[in-house]
C-alpha cells in the first residue's frame, strides 16, 4: 500500500511539474490545488520535494519528525544541504535524477534506520518518500507469515493429489490411460503455478538493494549451471548455447535468486526458439552495471508484447511458441522482481537481426 501511495503521489508530483513547465502558476503553492498539499501534509509517511538545483520546496511534518528538525522548513527553500549533509542522501537523488527511476536506500540519521525511496519527476525534480525501516519490517514479516500459511494449505493437498494420481496411473487400462495422464499434467501445472505465486508474493516483499545473502557471484559459471539444468529440454529440439562477453564480470546478488531469473530467461528463450538454433547469451560490463543479454532464434515480440511481456499471467502469441511445454505466466514477472530487489532492471526488444531480447542489468560487485 504504501508503495502504491509513493507511486501515486509521484504520478501528481509530475503533473505538478509539468503545469509550473506550462506556466500555469508560480511557485509550489500555485501549481497544486490546496487539497494535494494537504494530504501530502497529512500523510504518515514522510515527504521531501526538490527542485533540480536540490532546493527543498516541500517537507512535511512528518518528514521533519524523522529527520529530527525542530519545524517543517519555511517557505523560503532551503538548499538540501542545510538540512542534510548526508552524502548517501545526495547520492540517492543524484541516481535517481541520473536513472530516472525510483531508487532505494536505507539510512540510519539518528538511532533508527530509515526506508528512502526516491521518485524522478521532470526537469530534475525529486520526490523522496521517508518511512521507518522497523514498521516496513513488521509488514514484511506478516505478510511472510502469511504466505507461508498459504504455502501449507495449498501444497498439502496438492501433493496428496499428486500421490492419488501416481497411484491412479500404476493400475489404469487403456480407457482411461488418457484421463489419468490429463490428471497429472494439469495437477503438475497447478503446484508449479501455486509454488511461482508464492514466490512472487515473496519477492514483492523484499526491500531492494544487498542484503545478509547477497554474494559476490561471477556471472558466466551461473549461466552455465543454470543451462546444465535445462540441456535435456534443449537437447531435445537441437537447441544450444553460445556464450560470449566478460567471463571474468562479477555482480553482488543473492545466488539462489539470480539463479531463478537465469533460469527463467533461459528456460523462455528455449520454448521460443525453433529446433536447431543457437541461444546467444552475451555478458557485459558498462558504467559499473552488468548487463545479461539472452536472445533466442524466434519470432520475436510484438507491440503488445513489449507492452505488458513482464506482467503476471500475461501470455503472448501462442503462434509463436515452439515447444509444447507451456508455462504459468508468471516466468517473466518473477524475473522482473528479483531484478529489482537485486537494485537492477530487466528490459526487452527485438534483436535487430530478428528474435526476442531480454537483458538483465544488474550492479556489479566492488
Amino acid at each position: 500500500m504504501g508503495l502504491l501511495l509513493a507511486l501515486g503521489l509521484g504520478v501528481l508530483l509530475g503533473w505538478l511539474l509539468a503545469r509550473r513547465r506550462s506556466g500555469a502558476a508560480s511557485g509550489l503553492s500555485g501549481l497544486a490545488p490546496s487539497q494535494l498539499l494537504g494530504w501530502i501534509g497529512d500523510d504518515p509517511e514522510g515527504w521531501l520535494i526538490l527542485d533540480a538545483a536540490d532546493q527543498i520546496h516541500l517537507l512535511n511534518p512528518r518528514a521533519a519528525s524523522l529527520l529530527q528538525l525542530c519545524s517543517v522548513l519555511p517557505p523560503s527553500r532551503l538548499p538540501l544541504h542545510q538540512v542534510s549533509g548526508s552524502p548517501g542522501l545526495a547520492e540517492l537523488i543524484h541516481n535517481c535524477r541520473a536513472r530516472q527511476r525510483p531508487q532505494r536506500l536505507t539510512w540510519q540519521p539518528a538511532e533508527e534506520p530509515l526506508e528512502l525511496l526516491a521518485l524522478p519527476g521532470r526537469r530534475g525534480w525529486v520526490a523522496v518518500r521517508l518511512q521507518r525501516r522497523r514498521s516496513i519490517e513488521a509488514q514484511q514479516r506478516a505478510q511472510e507469515r502469511w504466505v507461508s500459511d498459504v504455502a501449507h494449505e495449498l501444497k498439502t493437498p496438492l501433493t496428496a493429489l499428486l500421490l492419488v494420481g501416481d497411484s491412479l496411473s500404476a493400475q489404469v487400462n487403456s480407457r482411461n490411460a488418457v484421463l489419468v495422464e490429463r490428471l497429472q499434467r494439469e495437477l503438475r501445472r497447478l503446484q508449479q503455478l501455486v509454488g511461482d505465486i508464492l514466490e512472487l508474493s515473496r519477492l514483492e516483499n523484499t526491500l531492494p538493494g544487498p542484503d545478509d545473502r547477497s554474494r559476490s557471484l561471477a556471472v558466466a559459471p551461473l549461466v552455465g549451471q543454470v543451462w546444465a539444468g535445462l540441456r535435456p529440454l534443449a537437447e531435445e529440439r537441437g537447441v544450444r548455447l553460445q556464450l560470449t562477453g566478460s567471463p571474468q564480470a562479477r555482480v553482488l546478488a543473492d545466488g539462489d535468486r539470480l539463479h531463478r531469473a537465469l533460469l527463467n530467461l533461459l528456460d523462455n528463450a528455449i520454448r521460443f526458439s525453433p529446433d536447431g538454433c543457437c541461444i546467444d547469451v552475451d555478458i557485459r560490463i558498462s558504467a559499473g552495471w552488468c548487463l545479461v543479454a539472452v536472445r533466442d532464434r524466434g519470432a520475436g515480440l510484438s507491440e503488445r508484447d513489449l507492452r505488458h511481456l513482464f506482467e503476471r499471467f500475461y501470455r503472448g502469441d501462442p503462434a509463436r511458441q515452439r515447444s509444447p511445454r507451456g508455462g504459468s505466466g508468471l516466468g517473466l514477472a518473477i524475473v522482473q522482481q528479483i531484478a529489482i530487489t537485486q537494485g537492477g532492471r530487466v528490459q526487452a526488444a527485438n534483436h535487430p537481426e530478428g528474435g526476442a531480447l531480454l537483458e538483465l542489468v544488474l550492479p556489479l560487485a566492488g
